[in-house]
């Protein structure tokens, strides 16, 4: 996302356009990647919502955000990249408030990787995270990225 100090996240948070909804996938390649034709559209609140639920000291993935919606919902999956805008969208939404804080530093890209598009960074992440006793390490010499150390360990159950 580009500008994000310019928009207005919670106000994104709160469009919930035509979701939650379902769609039919006829594509073979993608029912068998994700095991179904039956894909399930969660809206962007229903992102912060689950966000807020994840304890201090524990972390939760996308993936999983994404797998607890689909099984929720009696879908075979819940659609990937919305799910990274809205997560995205979460944590600008509580960083642009003064209350109600989404403990959106919680929330790790697959692999227990950190996201560089929340606020702040991966730095901002990762002091956060590093606060709650995480140990994040440093990965790569060109592309470096980072991702908490033993992240399975402390994955949150919604």
């Amino acid at each position: 996302m580009a500008h994000e100090e310019k928009k207005d996240f919670n106000a994104m948070l709160q469009d919930s356009r035509d979701m939650p909804k379902f769609q039919i996938i006829t594509d073979k390649k993608s029912i068998e990647k994700y095991g179904g034709n039956r894909m399930y559209f969660a809206p962007p609140m229903d992102y912060d919502r689950a966000m807020k639920q994840v304890p201090y000291g524990k972390i939760i993935t996308v993936g999983k955000l994404r797998e607890y919606f689909a099984k929720l919902s009696g879908a075979d999956f819940t659609e990937p990249i919305t799910a990274g805008i809205f997560v995205s969208i979460a944590a600008w939404a509580s960083h642009q408030r003064k209350e109600d804080e989404t403990p959106w530093w919680r929330t790790l890209k697959a692999n227990g990787e950190l996201n560089p598009k929340y606020p702040g960074g991966v730095e901002a992440q990762k002091e956060k995270l590093e606060a709650e006793g995480h140990t994040v390490l440093q990965k790569g010499r060109t592309n470096i990225r980072y991702f908490v150390k033993d992240y399975e360990q402390f994955l949150f159950e919604l």
